[in-house]
């Protein structure tokens, strides 16, 4: 029996061909005419028999097969012996280029997302097994998928990601372009050093998490660290931050919920510039079986190193909701809330904002459209500026990776994007345009 029944080989339709195999027995070698379908099974029974390294060598010369069925079928045993051998990302490779042939294989799609929790990328495993339960299952399959994705629930203990990338932008300090500032004292000029500068940085983000079981299944210990660096050549413009968090996470029954108690420090220029911390929240719940909601909350203690004005309290909150539309197609919306409530009034704000998301995948290229929008206003103007300050946000961005062009598990990635932030001060009004080109996992 096959491995994969959505894949399943007509084997009468295959052409014959002619497989040398050396005699184990004897010293003697013997030509052998086998069928597509014959030769997945030779090479199960070297594979079992521990000639790891020949299996390997029939299943590789069985993915170039002409016909999608033989190729995709020697992917997915390939791809299991691998992961049995804890090479998980050429496991993934090669179930990718499944889903890129064939959207709707349901057992790829729920192996992929089993191999992705075990890599510690739960939510990639969750949009995995989504755009499965997007594909319009029979009964029986669907009850596979909820079965399935029950058992992920049970989380890995430990994980880690990175991401790298180059990214051109034309204005790495989110400043103003303009030549003068208007004040109650009238036009100020402004130092050509404060005013918008263009530059490419290299950027890094990580995070790395561990679990500790306190109760089978219901409930766990949480610790993880995560940061980014934004880094350009005038060191003065570099932006690097760390956080620590640690708290409880349950399972409560189809929900989870977690609670943190963190601390975050900031540096920009390579002097420390903002220190932090906080208790937050998140919770995560099903809406059927396409669709994930996450809401989050967090309050603060706020330290800013360079400015006593800036010191306080800060508080958020943010509703986010994604829903596979097909098995190759998603969209996310979100809602984000904040309130700054510093020392001085000029500074504390108040703020939302509002994004949607889309991804598409076309064949070994995944694209992505982004688009969000946002206001904020302060409680009172500074007393240098004639206005209380009044801003409108808007983004607007493209991407795409390309997995036909991975090397070593890694796929490059483009993204572009337009911000525009129009204040009443200002100090605080810019637009930058951006474009990234990094790596990231190419499944």
């Amino acid at each position: 029996m096959l491995a994969l029944p959505v894949l399943a080989l007509a084997a009468a339709a295959q052409p014959d061909i002619r497989l040398t195999a050396a005699a184990r027995s004897s010293a003697q070698s013997r030509s052998v005419l086998l069928t597509p379908t014959q030769m997945l099974g030779f090479a199960e029974q070297r594979q079992a028999a521990g000639d790891l390294a020949f299996a390997e060598q029939v299943y590789r010369a069985l993915e170039n097969d002409p016909n999608g069925d033989v190729r995709n079928e020697a992917r997915f045993r390939h791809s299991r012996m691998l992961k049995a051998l804890g090479r998980s990302t050429d496991a993934g490779l090669l179930l990718r280029r499944i889903l890129d042939e064939r959207p709707d294989a349901v057992p790829v799609r729920l192996e992929l997302a089993q191999l992705l929790d075990r890599m510690g990328d739960k939510d990639g495993a969750w949009r995995q097994v989504r755009a499965a339960q997007a594909s319009g299952l029979p009964p029986a399959v669907a009850r596979l998928v909820d079965r399935y994705s029950e058992a992920l629930r049970a989380a890995r203990p430990f994980g880690a990601s990175v991401e790298v990338a180059l990214a051109p932008d034309s204005n790495i300090n989110r400043a103003t372009r303009s030549d003068t500032l208007g004040t109650v004292l009238g036009d100020f000029d402004i130092d050509k050093d404060s005013r918008a500068k263009s530059g490419t940085r290299l950027s890094l983000h990580g995070q790395a998490y561990r679990r500790f079981e306190l109760s089978e299944g219901r409930a766990g210990l949480l610790v993880r660290a995560s940061g980014f660096a934004d880094l350009y050549r005038a060191k003065e413009f570099n932006d690097v931050a760390l956080d620590l968090a640690a708290g409880p996470e349950l399972q409560l029954g189809g929900d989870r919920l977690n609670v943190e108690v963190g601390a975050t420090q900031r540096w920009f220029g390579q002097k420390p510039f903002l220190r932090s911390a906080r208790l937050g929240a998140t919770f995560e719940h099903r809406l059927g079986r396409r669709a994930q909601l996450r809401l989050d909350a967090s309050a603060a203690l706020v330290d800013n190193q360079l400015n006593d004005l800036q010191d306080g309290k800060a508080y958020s909150g943010g509703i986010e909701i994604e829903r596979a539309l097909t098995a190759t197609t998603g969209i996310g919306a979100n809602l984000s809330l904040d309130r700054q409530a510093l020392s001085d009034p000029g500074y504390a704000t108040t703020g939302w904002r509002a994004g949607l998301i889309a991804w598409h995948d076309a064949g070994r290229v995944t694209v992505t459209l982004g688009a969000e929008l946002g206001k904020l206003h302060a409680d009172e103007r500074l007393q240098l500026f004639p206005e209380r300050r009044s801003d409108r946000y808007s983004r607007f961005s493209v991407g795409a990776s390309f997995r036909q062009l991975q090397f070593r598990g890694f796929a490059p990635v483009a993204r572009f994007s337009i911000e525009r932030n129009r204040s009443s001060v200002g100090f605080y009004d810019y637009r930058r345009t951006r474009t990234e080109v990094g790596f990231v996992r190419a499944f």
